[in-house]
């Protein structure tokens, strides 16, 4: 027999060490070849590392959360061959055998005790406590009872006279039978939660964000109407493509809107003092999944149409979601897209996706009155808020963005204009 210690192979380029975010083994669990070993998280994706032997797994490089360097150990395994390092097995030591030392016999049993005669104890009858006959309270006090629910023969007073303070430590100690006051709930534990894994990344990512950006946020009133109007038309229509949300017309616009305002789809190296402002917009589209929250991008978004967006939006929501995302869906964002859909709230204020330079955040539609000339009218109303680098967009593009972006999605057939 030997050992095999499996190193943590180079698992992407430019990728120096991983976070140990599930173990699928144990020391002393017997495995076999190809069986998961481990799930290890990089900066890009998380990976499953499988064994390439089998055996007995002797020894685990650290616990879930712990981060190691490529090339270091992540799991030794007892095989059945010589292993990769060559070492021979330690010999089991011969365990000496012991003789069982004679038993003594046990001493014969000492004669009983005689018995003691126990004196008598007349029984003394308990004390019954009953209820006072007639229980006295004020109307006050009588009504604030009924209202809670709580019967007053039932409440322990000082000298048969109900008052306010007689319910009020009723009501805070209880009286053995589970009351509870209105409104309180069941205490819970407490709960202590390690942060690791995706949880612990988006930890360092937004506080990196905020530590190293200074954020503004714009935030802008948009009638969404006629774009609404479009959209049930057009998934009227749709045939046997998937139905469109709001958001491929969000993109649609953001695409069109983008090129006079090259400041805003761009990235800010900060060591090297460079901003790229890009040409082709790979819009990430933050995603909440049960591993935390993800940004999947839609590489080219200028170049599709609101049914080929749709499409790519719904897949790349999936991939995140069931953990089958690549490295590449999930990297190389230019400007990012982040949307609580119904939760929208009135505003947001989103964290800048570093080293991007600004997140735009649609937020829900909601109808109101509206005046429209001399008249009120029911409109159908979007707050769209935007957070920038204040260090590369000053407020006056941002707010004037917004405001390009507002006239297109005001007036949807614009959308689909050369």
């Amino acid at each position: 027999m030997g050992k095999f210690t499996f190193k943590l192979p180079d698992i992407g380029e430019g990728i120096a060490e991983a976070e140990i975010v599930a173990w699928h083994v144990k020391v002393g669990d017997r495995i076999e070849e190809d069986q998961p070993l481990a799930d290890m998280m990089t900066d890009k994706a998380t990976v499953e590392m499988e064994s390439p032997v089998a055996g007995v797994v002797t020894a685990v490089a650290g616990e879930e959360g712990d981060v190691i360097a490529i090339g270091s150990m992540l799991v030794e395994i007892e095989t059945e061959g010589a292993g990769n390092e060559g070492a021979a097995p330690k010999p089991v030591a011969e365990t000496p055998k012991v003789e069982a030392e004679p038993v003594a016999a046990p001493p014969p049993p000492a004669p009983a005790p005689a018995p003691v005669e126990t004196p008598k104890v007349e029984a003394v009858e308990a004390p019954v406590t009953t209820k006072p006959e007639k229980i006295t309270a004020s109307p006050a006090v009588r009504a604030r009872a009924k209202e809670l629910g709580v019967d007053l023969s039932d409440v322990k007073t000082s000298g048969g006279h109900v008052r306010h303070t007689d319910l009020d430590a009723y009501l805070n100690y209880g009286s053995g039978q589970g009351y509870r006051a209105a409104g309180a709930s069941a205490k819970r534990a407490d709960e202590t939660v390690k942060v690791i894994g995706m949880r612990r990344r988006i930890a360092e990512n937004m506080a990196a964000s905020k530590r190293n950006i200074p954020h503004f946020s714009y935030v802008e009133e948009f009638d969404v109407t006629a774009l609404e109007a479009m959209r049930a038309d057009l998934n009227a229509n749709r045939g046997s493509r998937p139905k469109l949300t709001m958001l491929p017309f969000l993109i649609v616009a953001i695409c069109k809107t983008l090129p006079d305002f090259p400041m805003i789809n761009a990235r800010y190296d900060d060591e090297a003092g460079v901003v790229t402002r890009y040409g082709s917009v790979h819009l990430g589209m933050a995603t909440q999944t049960d591993a935390g929250l993800m940004v999947p991008v839609i590489r080219d978004a200028q170049d599709k149409n609101v049914w080929q967006l749709s499409h790519e939006i719904r897949r790349l929501a999936e991939v995140s979601r069931n953990g089958s995302a690549k490295s590449e869906e999930l990297s190389g964002s230019t400007l990012t897209i982040t949307s609580l859909g119904p939760l929208g709230g009135i505003a947001t204020t989103p964290v800048i996706n570093r080293p991007e330079v600004a997140i735009i955040g649609p937020n829900k539609i909601v109808e109101r009155p509206v005046f429209v000339g001399d008249a009120i009218e029911a409109r159908k109303l979007m707050n769209l808020s935007i957070s920038c680098d204040h260090r590369v967009v000053d407020g006056w593009d941002a707010a004037s963005y917004v405001q390009a972006l507002k006239k297109l999605v005001e007036t949807p057939v614009l959308l689909f204009a050369d």
